[in-house]
């Protein structure tokens, strides 16, 4: 721009040039020197996937913020999940995001809890933040669950877009919501199912290669589902091809345990965890004919009723027995346990109480190898 004068005086007079924007001539010499060239636009997708795939998830998730490429590549390398927030999943932004998952646990979005609180529960299967309220009318606090129906909803809209699932973590589902991933994810290998009940288990008659199986029956002091010898029965017919079993919090007796070995010919570990099984039970043992690693979990017995020695029958090829974090101060049915297990080479003991000299004369029976651990 030119300064024009309102004087007449000197109208002859040539005025000054003016001078030039330098303001504006900096900036965009400036913002075209600070723009720097992308130069992993020169890699094709096949090199930056080989070059990303060698990073860890919390990695993965800091790269996808470099740009809109690299957020597609990033997230279709994550491959397992654990769902905090139940709208994701029902909007669809969870299986877009994230096309290729094959490991997916939705526990904690089934749990309704307070986003904000600094007063975390935790325990060995799931934390959950918890108000500082508690009516006068309880006296423990127990948290709230999505409803059957919308978890139901939800796992369908999982199942028909990650179809290619290897495990999965549900909470609360019904036999509709294991009919979907019977139907749509015909190579899931491992579940596992928490707060089920016996009737719901009839969804697993779908599943063609279940191979690992974990039922959570009733957890202290969050959810006290129960899973009875119906459930157990339901279980074995259903689930023919199993090679793992894990049963935790779980009730029964001899009938459930009998249709496990008896259904389940290939079941090759199997797993008590905070068991409540009957008295009795220790018997039906006998009928895993093909089992090798016997484990007991957090078990405040054995068996409290085992019956005549002459009736247990024992495990003939089974090679390690574990018992962690167990009471074993029920002599009778530790012994019994010694008795069924007299073919296992490996005896593992860790962070037990009630062990004595007894207890070590009991398993003289077994010709096993002792590994202690926090005795």
């Amino acid at each position: 721009m030119r300064s024009s004068s309102i004087s007449n005086s000197n109208s002859n007079s040539i005025s000054p040039r003016s001078e030039p924007d330098v303001t504006l001539t900096l900036d965009a010499n400036y913002i075209s020197n600070s723009v720097t060239p992308d130069f992993s636009s020169l890699l094709s997708d096949q090199i930056l996937i080989f070059i990303l795939s060698n990073f860890n998830k919390s990695q993965l998730i800091s790269s996808s913020l470099v740009c809109k490429r690299w957020l597609k590549i990033s997230s279709g390398l994550i491959k397992s999940l654990k769902l905090l927030d139940w709208d994701f999943l029902e909007s669809g932004r969870l299986c877009y995001r994230f096309p290729n998952l094959i490991d997916v646990d939705i526990v904690q979005a089934c749990i309704i809890s307070p986003r904000n609180s600094g007063i975390c529960l935790s325990n060995k299967f799931v934390s959950v933040h918890v108000n500082s309220f508690v009516p006068d009318t309880e006296f423990i606090w127990k948290p709230d669950f999505l409803s059957a129906r919308v978890i139901d909803r939800g796992v369908q809209i999982l199942a028909r877009a990650c179809c290619n699932l290897r495990k999965l973590v549900l909470f609360g589902a019904t036999n509709e919501g294991l009919d979907a991933i019977a139907n749509e994810c015909l190579a899931l290998q491992e579940l596992e199912l928490c707060s089920c009940t016996d009737f719901d288990l009839k969804g697993l008659a779908g599943f063609r290669n279940l191979q690992i199986l974990k039922i959570i029956g009733y957890v202290d002091g969050l959810y006290d589902s129960v899973i009875s010898d119906i459930g157990l029965t339901i279980l074995a017919q259903g689930c023919p091809r199993l090679l793992k079993l894990e049963l935790v919090g779980c009730e029964g007796s001899y009938d459930g345990i009998k249709a496990i070995g008896q259904c389940c010919q290939m079941l090759e570990e199997l797993t008590f965890c905070d068991h409540r099984l009957e008295g009795g039970w220790l018997a039906a043992l006998s009928y895993c004919t093909n089992l090798k690693t016997l484990k007991f979990q957090s078990c405040k017995f054995i068996d409290p009723s085992p019956g005549p020695d002459e009736h247990l029958g024992s495990c003939p090829t089974l090679e390690d027995l574990h018992l962690v974090r167990c009471q074993l101060r029920d002599k009778q049915g530790l012994g019994a346990l010694f008795i069924v297990c007299e073919a296992v080479r490996e005896l593992v003991f860790e962070d037990c109480w009630g062990l004595d000299n007894n207890s070590f004369g009991a398993a003289s029976i077994c010709s096993v190898f002792f590994l202690l651990h926090g005795l």
